[in-house]
């Protein structure tokens, strides 16, 4: 693989999943039919998500992942495709995509229920064949909705060829000591850096406290999401900040999480400092939040920089 254009490309490891999301009145009891008032399907899955961020800000991507044998899996690749991401990396698998079917309630609740599919499917093995991949990568963002021996022998692969790994620590469970001395960068949201502080976690307006708890894990730096709030970003043996979120009128905040990281990746690799670059994913995930959906409301370029012209909170440096 060839960079593009001189620039080594960002490679995202993770799920794609198809979501079938229905809007009921109520969610029903067991045993119960209700009727339900919409229904969609939407491209989804963390790491599609973050790929297609990546790709809508117009930077080279690669996705290694997998898609079942089922008609979702066309469409989830063609999704991913029509966005930018480069999809040669995905193979395709007997059975079916993975899947989130989503019941939603008039009241905003929610009931869930994930499938993995063929993400399930995703091995060590998978990682080894796809290496001339990785080497040229310049950053590799993986999450945790594949298994969690494939994301293991991930991070001792981007540990040895030298390459940072960005790690969305979603859903939470529990990482060996050596996967987390191999993050380059660990992006938790408040819920998130409580499970990984364990037992006496600081509390979450202690942005240090956090910071402290969770370098002492080994981790080299990390970025807690505080979704409306900002994002606080600590770098081993550097200086700190807190970057306010960019205000704007919030519809949906599916994914912007995942909007987050794949621009937080995005703009590390466009030269900007990790202070920068936090705040140039501030702003894609805030336009993220305007527009229903998880992939489709991804931010272009464009966009992001015109948001970054507007007047707006500065970070606060924090030496303590």
């Amino acid at each position: 693989m060839q960079a593009r254009n001189g620039r080594k490309p960002i490679v995202v490891v993770g799920s794609i999943n198809a979501d079938l999301v229905t809007k009921v009145e109520r969610i029903p009891h067991s045993g119960e039919t209700v009727l339900g008032s919409d229904f969609q399907i939407h491209p989804g899955g963390k790491g599609a998500n973050q790929a297609v961020a990546v790709g809508r800000l117009g930077y080279p991507v690669f996705m290694i992942g997998k898609v079942g044998s089922d008609a979702f899996g066309t469409q989830l690749r063609a999704s991913m495709s029509g966005a930018g991401v480069d999809v040669s990396a995905v193979d395709t698998v007997e059975g079916s995509s993975g899947v989130a079917l989503i019941e939603v309630g008039s009241e905003g609740d929610n009931s869930i229920v994930v499938v993995p599919g063929a993400n399930a499917r995703l091995f060590p093995r998978d990682i080894d064949a796809n290496i001339g991949i990785l080497r040229e990568a310049g950053i590799v963002l993986v999450q945790l909705e594949i298994p969690l021996e494939t994301v293991a022998h991930l991070a001792a692969v981007c540990a040895r060829e030298h390459v940072p790994l960005v790690m969305d620590p979603a859903p939470a469970q529990k990482l060996p000591p050596e996967v987390l001395r191999a993050v380059s960068w660990f992006t938790p949201n408040e819920t998130e850096a409580t499970f990984y502080i364990g037992k006496g976690a600081a509390d979450p307006d202690d942005y240090r406290g956090q910071r402290d708890a969770l370098l002492a894990r080994g981790i080299q730096a990390v970025v807690l999401k505080q979704g409306s709030r900002g994002a606080y970003l600590a770098v081993r043996g550097g200086v700190d900040a807190f970057i306010p979120a960019f205000p704007v009128k919030a519809i949906d905040t599916t994914a912007a999480g995942d909007a987050f990281n794949g621009a937080f990746a995005t703009g590390l690799m466009l030269g900007k400092s990790p202070a920068e670059s936090a705040r140039f994913a501030s702003a894609a995930a805030a336009i993220s939040t305007t527009r229903p959906g998880a992939q489709p409301s991804m931010a272009s370029l464009e966009e992001t920089e015109e948001l970054l012209k507007r007047p707006r909170p500065e970070s606060v440096a924090d030496t303590k």
